[in-house]
């Protein structure tokens, strides 16, 4: 075996490129098969060995291929995210999250964005989990929601962990964002400032999660004797544009309301904008609350009312799902929503 080489030459021999397991192995002077022990944790390594293949490869930067440790090891090191969301800070956090439970698991994240309103979709994610030969999948709200995507995960024998506002699958496969909650405790909180002339922005009707929450801030204040009517229901899309929109409907009507709860914080911005144009003054003379504590919601003036649910360890609950050597633990992940109250309400007028 060739001695291995010093730090500085090998850095100055692979510059320019990045570091194979086969550069590895010659410069560390032991076999590929001894690195690739090495990489996936091999008792069979001597201590000094070990050492000394892992300080080559941190001070070479080497980091193993994904692709080739699944080709070696018969089974795949990548976690699958699929999703079809309008929310892009939703999206990222999600990601964030998945990665914190990633790390130091020699796992990685690949991602595939998807339209579920195509016909043909569920054949595309088929066709992304087999060529990538994935370990598991995330989905996300709504793909989550659709209970054909998962039989074909099933079908393939494709381990998934769904993110849902509610229970749609056994524990083992389950976060569940109790949105329902959330709308309540928002329809409460309006109650108590003095308001009765109340609107919503709802998500897109086909989004479980736009129902629970809306389902969840109607029915809490009907148990307090406050119905709201159809014309102060507005769906919107989950996007600014929709919540200007609304906003702008919902503004223009003879009694327009005094509080307007959105399905998330960029409809509430959306409402922002239209008040603005208006000359209506938040919240001296219109109260918003939104949804999700996105960093939108302190970058608005005033700072935006709205209800927390922590994204980032929702999808770090996801990810480590399907890290789990077990998959029947029988226990059901939650991620509980509250209110964070700033500076966007007061009581009506």
């Amino acid at each position: 075996m060739p001695r291995p080489r010093g730090t500085h030459d090998a850095r100055a021999e692979l510059r320019g490129r990045a570091a194979t397991i086969n550069d590895i192995a010659r410069l560390a002077g032991v076999s590929k098969k001894t690195v690739s022990r090495v990489i996936n944790q091999s008792p069979l390594v001597r201590a000094d060995t070990r050492e000394k293949v892992e300080t080559l490869m941190r001070e070479v930067g080497y980091v193993p291929d994904p692709m080739a440790r699944g080709l070696a090891f018969r089974r795949s090191f990548l976690i699958g995210m699929i999703y079809d969301n309008p929310t892009a800070q939703y999206i990222v956090d999600i990601q964030y999250g998945a990665l914190d439970a990633l790390r130091d698991s020699g796992f990685e994240l690949i991602v595939h964005p998807c339209d579920s309103r195509s016909p043909g979709y569920i054949d595309g994610v088929r066709r992304f989990v087999q060529l990538q030969k994935l370990h598991g999948v995330m989905l996300v709200p709504r793909v989550s929601e659709d209970q054909a995507l998962a039989d074909m995960l099933d079908e393939l024998g494709c381990r998934y962990a769904r993110i849902a506002a509610v229970a749609l699958d056994s524990p083992e496969r389950m976060v569940v964002t109790h949105d329902r909650d959330g709308g309540a405790e928002v329809a409460d909180y309006l109650q108590t400032l003095g308001h009765r002339e109340l609107a919503m922005i709802t998500g897109p009707a086909t989004y479980r999660s736009a129902m629970e929450r809306s389902e969840g801030f109607i029915g809490a204040l009907r148990r307090r004797g406050i119905e709201i009517p159809p014309e102060r229901l507005a769906e919107g899309g989950y996007t600014f544009e929709s919540g200007v929109a609304a906003a702008e409907r919902l503004l223009a009507l003879p009694a327009p309301p005094t509080a307007i709860f959105c399905g998330n914080d960029e409809m509430a911005a959306g409402v922002y904008r239209v008040a603005v144009r208006a000359g209506v003054r938040i919240p001296q003379q219109l109260s918003v609350v939104g949804y999700d504590d996105s960093p939108l919601a302190t970058r608005l003036w005033p700072p935006l009312t709205t209800v927390r649910r922590d994204t980032r360890d929702t999808g770090r609950m996801a990810a480590a799902l399907l890290l789990q050597n077990s998959t029947a633990s029988g226990v059901r992940l939650s991620v509980r929503p509250h209110l964070v109250v700033r500076d966007s309400c007061g009581p009506p007028a």
